[in-house]
């Protein structure tokens, strides 16, 4: 949970598992309403002129081809045929799983650049309330930011609250590459926070574990990936008890993931409520994936590790003064998340979190939960810091000449 610094208390936690057992009997008794996307939504009507569209007198593919026939359409196409399409349809080619990196680069600038515009018009819109026209200042601001030079954006759909993406170093010749999954409350206004809480938000939390990276290899090309790229829960309410929204997002994981270009080994660094989409996606990652961090988690619905069913290296850690240590770790029909990852019952490789503060300082620069998922994500194992309380993580790991050392 992202944007949560202050501690909900048990009691609050325990009557919002209660309602939401009501919420979930109301739901499968079909006595709430399904949310539908408007159909005037940017992206929607993006998706509908893809499907009408045609080049070089052919049809273009459906948007959801398995990422290798994209790929392999880009590459049957000119340079100016990718670009003209790039250009035409923006917010279709930048979120395309299999197009060209550094095409979808392109399409989301021009998308963004779109989308400022239909701000600026909406801040001086009559029409609007106070608080629409001051919305509308602080999204045009957010994509003003997004547009600066040097930055790649490798996902942007500006409907509703928004959702993006956005990568630090080359992700073409990475031989490493790491992927933040954060929590509640991320859209296109959280996904950058000021100064103090810089590392808190998902593009602080990439640009802070990508600098640690290189100072821990600087001989490894690494690239970091901000996936800010899924609907999250807002606030601590009904949804963030339940896995809909992590079951929804672990499929746009997979997508990602099953698209990344090369063969690098991938990490996942998952924050809060994004430690339950990873536990959710784990069983269908592609085995690129090595290793799956969790920090601050509620839980992985699952009840051990094992059952998480990936040959990835499962590693955790919580900070003492972490107030998600007092949410229940239970789960009663699809309510609440399962056992706690750091748990030495749960069966992950617990590692230090020293110096981290609260629930979302486990990215600051100095703290060892930060060198430790440095490690995990340039593969220098031998580095990591574990948990006094941990019996099984400074074991060999399998397939590792890198044994992790207890400290």
């Amino acid at each position: 949970m992202t944007s949560f610094d202050s501690s909900p208390t048990l009691t609050a936690w325990r009557a919002l598992l209660a309602v939401a057992v009501v919420f979930v009997m109301l739901a499968t008794t079909g006595w709430t309403a399904v949310r539908h996307q408007r159909t005037d939504e940017p992206r929607t009507l993006a998706l509908a002129a893809w499907a009408r569209g045609h080049v070089a007198g052919h049809a273009l593919p459906d948007v959801d081809a398995p990422p290798y026939r994209l790929a392999q359409f880009f590459a049957s196409l000119t340079a100016a045929q990718r670009t003209a399409l790039a250009d035409k349809y923006p917010l279709v080619v930048g979120n395309l799983n299999g197009a060209p990196v550094t095409l979808r680069y392109h399409a989301n600038q021009r998308a963004l650049v779109a989308a400022r515009t239909v701000e600026r018009k909406r801040m001086h819109d009559s029409r609007l309330s106070p608080d629409g026209r001051a919305e509308a200042l602080r999204r045009m601001d957010r994509f003003d930011s997004m547009l600066d030079r040097g930055r790649h954006i490798l996902a942007f759909d500006p409907s509703g609250k928004g959702r993006a993406a956005e990568v630090f170093g080359d992700l073409d010749r990475a031989q490493r590459i790491s992927v933040i999954v954060p929590g509640v409350d991320t859209n296109l206004l959280t996904l950058e926070r000021s100064a103090p809480k810089v590392n808190a938000a998902p593009v602080g939390m990439a640009k802070s574990l990508y600098a640690a990276e290189r100072a821990a290899r600087p001989g490894t090309r690494t690239a970091v990936i901000a996936w800010a790229d899924y609907t999250t829960p807002a606030g601590i309410g009904v949804d963030a008890a339940l896995g809909n929204l992590a079951e929804r997002g672990a499929v746009r994981l997979n997508a990602l993931v099953g698209a990344l270009p090369g063969t690098a080994p991938v990490s996942l660094f998952c924050h809060s409520y994004g430690s339950v989409l990873c536990g959710v996606a784990a069983h269908e990652l592609p085995s690129r994936v090595t290793d799956i961090a969790v920090a601050g988690s509620p839980g992985m619905r699952v009840e051990n590790a094992g059952q998480l069913r990936t040959r990835a290296r499962v590693w955790a850690t919580r900070d003492h003064g972490d107030w998600i240590e007092d949410v229940p770790n239970l789960e009663l029909g699809g309510l609440g998340h399962g056992a706690d990852p750091v748990d030495p019952g749960f069966g992950a490789r617990v590692v230090s979190a020293g110096d981290a503060v609260g629930h979302s300082g486990y990215f600051e620069p100095g703290t060892g939960s930060l060198s430790n998922f440095a490690a995990i994500g340039v593969g220098a194992y031998d580095s990591v810091s574990c948990a006094s309380s941990d019996s099984t993580c400074h074991e060999q790991i399998t397939g590792s000449q890198e044994p992790v050392l207890k400290i």
